[in-house]
């Protein structure tokens, strides 16, 4: 497998989980966004990724959620499995859900809280492989796992077997470029802003686009790679710059949250847009008054609410 295996473009975010006040999954917001989100235009999505609180999920809910977008919208939009876990025992087990439900691929980082050398990186990644035969992307997330993956370590995860697909959320800014410069004939490369220099570099050396988090603004974040495709610029930055606004108000450089958690801030604002996103989970709490009134400032700076 290489870049060539899969078709994944454009913005493909890692969506919240719909979860009742009471912490139940609730299967009916789920299938109400995976709904909001074909209407939207998305070119994907990552299920049970950290936007979506994989940490809280049991092995079962992990694998219905699966089952059920499969089932609801295979074939509308790219269908990738958040398959992160603490070894590789597990990540394998999540992979074969992943696999037997039809996604089109899964989303792996590095064990979190274990920081591995890279020798330990390659070799996780490898066994899990080996194990379930499904294209991969290999996200490196920095912030959540301790490690900031280099481009010679994404150069050796890319010679494996099933790696398809890097995720690059490092908020060292010179080292995604390298590694895209590196990477990009190989595998498919995400992590591009949408902005001047996202589409200089879309431009001048490649990628494919963006794995965001939540699809607040909806269209606006496909149409961003769209209008880039159809060669103007102008309008792609326009979206651009709509999603630039949310970042900058809600997240740090390295995609912390400002404020709450990430997963609280994004159900929140998509409650805000009518999408049925539900509540955190336990250890999460849903934000405080003052939060919820910096959430809805933002919403309605960028039109979104009144």
């Amino acid at each position: 497998m290489d870049r060539h295996t899969v078709d994944w473009h454009g913005y493909i975010p890692a969506v919240t989980t719909p979860f009742t006040a009471d912490g139940d999954l609730d299967l009916a917001a789920w299938d109400a966004q995976l709904e909001w989100f074909a209407a939207e235009g998305l070119d994907g999505v990552v299920i049970a990724g950290t936007t979506g609180e994989w940490y809280t999920l049991s092995a079962a809910e992990r694998a219905t959620l699966f089952a059920r977008a499969a089932r609801q919208v295979r074939g509308r939009y790219t269908l990738i499995g958040g398959c992160n876990a603490y070894t590789a025992a597990e990540a394998v087990g999540h992979a074969r859900a992943a696999r037997e439900a039809g996604l089109d691929g899964i989303l792996l980082t590095p064990p979190p809280y274990v920081v591995p050398n890279p020798r330990e990186t390659v070799e996780y990644y490898r066994e899990v492989g080996a194990a379930v035969d499904i294209p991969t992307c290999v996200y490196n997330w920095p912030r959540g796992c301790g490690i900031d993956l280099d481009t010679e370590t994404l150069g050796l995860l890319a010679d494996l077997p099933n790696v398809v697909a890097v995720k690059n959320s490092t908020g060292d800014f010179g080292g995604f470029v390298r590694g895209l410069v590196a990477l990009h004939d190989r595998v498919r490369y995400f992590g591009i802003t949408t902005d001047a220099v996202g589409a200089a570099l879309m431009r001048g050396i490649g990628g494919d686009g963006l794995m965001g988090a939540g699809a607040v603004l909806g269209n606006d974040h496909p149409a961003f790679f769209r209008h880039l495709a159809a060669g103007d610029e102008a309008a792609a930055l326009a979206v651009g710059a709509r999603d630039r606004v949310l970042m900058s108000a809600w997240f740090t450089k390295d995609y912390g949250p400002r404020f709450g958690s990430a997963p609280a801030i994004l159900k929140h604002a998509l409650g805000l847009r009518g999408v049925p996103a539900g509540h955190p989970r336990r250890p999460l709490l849903p934000l405080t008054g003052a939060e919820r009134d910096l959430v809805h400032h933002t919403m309605a700076e960028l039109g979104l609410v009144s």
